[in-house]
């Protein structure tokens, strides 16, 4: 029997569903909760607006949102009101920045009763608008759950985030393997190493493994780490990013090269980086 889900990602796949073709949708995801994902994708997302893109987050961890917290906003609608008809997509959107938005979700578990899809399809078709943005972040739930795997789907580029221990390498392995059924490529982002060292060795042990037990055609590479620093958790307890609050921190010049990698990879940057100062085009320099 089709769940849900399963019924949505035939929708997605056919043309139905009006989702914006300028815009690259690039879902942040993980194993295993507690491993950054949110705090990375906000400030993931801070960093590509910062290169001169136009972005959008979108907080699809259903039942457990939480990027308007760590954006300091109030949402006093959100995608729940959307799913239930009561207000468009456009009457929720917040602007954090001119050209930096958020589609704030919803933490209960009430949501659950709307995610249908017939509702999200809906959603799809209204994200239209969105057309001349850049990039659309999704901040996708933690696990393997159906949900997930439905905007994992609808990704054009999938990040998986994890950290060095063991529960959560191996559940990120888990999330690659289901990846793998539906992507030729995905990418890991290492979070709270210490060292590339360590990131690069986790790393390979990882896609040995996937390359042994996957689909020869899967390609899994490494995007990029974060070293751990007390900065990152400094500035969720402050309710900042890190990027904006410290730009010259080694962990924000971390992320600045990533969302460089993800730009060059999805568009021809050559003439679109704006640089605010010649410290920037430092911090930005291949």
């Amino acid at each position: 029997m089709k769940t849900q889900a399963d019924k949505l990602k035939e929708l997605l796949q056919t043309d139905k569903i009006k989702r914006p073709i300028n815009t690259r949708f690039i879902a942040i995801t993980s194993g295993k909760g507690g491993v950054g994902k949110t705090t990375i994708a906000a400030n993931l997302g801070y960093a590509l607006y910062k290169l001169g893109f136009k972005v959008a987050l979108f907080d699809a961890d259903i039942g457990l949102a939480n990027l308007d917290v760590i954006l300091k906003v109030n949402a006093k609608k959100n995608i729940y009101n959307v799913l239930k008809n009561e207000c468009s997509l456009k009457e929720i959107i917040i602007e954090i920045e001119k050209d930096f938005v958020l589609i704030p979700g919803k933490s209960g578990d009430e949501i659950m009763d709307f995610a249908d899809e017939v509702s999200l399809g809906r959603f799809f078709n209204e994200l239209e608008f969105l057309n001349d943005y850049d990039f659309f972040i999704i901040d996708t739930g933690a696990g393997i759950d159906k949900k997930v795997q439905m905007w994992l789907d609808a990704a054009d580029d999938i990040i998986v985030v994890t950290v060095p221990e063991p529960a959560a390498i191996t559940d990120a392995y888990a999330m690659v393997k289901i990846i793998s059924e539906k992507k030729d490529l995905a990418f890991m982002l290492l979070n709270e190493v210490s060292s590339e060292k360590e990131a690069i060795n986790i790393f390979s042990k990882i896609k040995n493994v996937a390359k042994n037990n996957l689909s020869s055609n899967f390609r899994l590479q490494i995007i990029g780490h974060l070293k751990k620093d007390k900065l990152i958790a400094n500035s969720s307890i402050k309710r900042v990013l890190f990027v904006k609050e410290d730009p010259f921190s080694v962990v924000s010049e971390q992320i600045f090269n990533i969302a460089k990698k993800i730009a060059k990879k999805s568009f021809d940057i050559s003439n679109r980086i704006k640089l605010e100062s010649e410290s920037y085009n430092t911090l930005l320099s291949v």
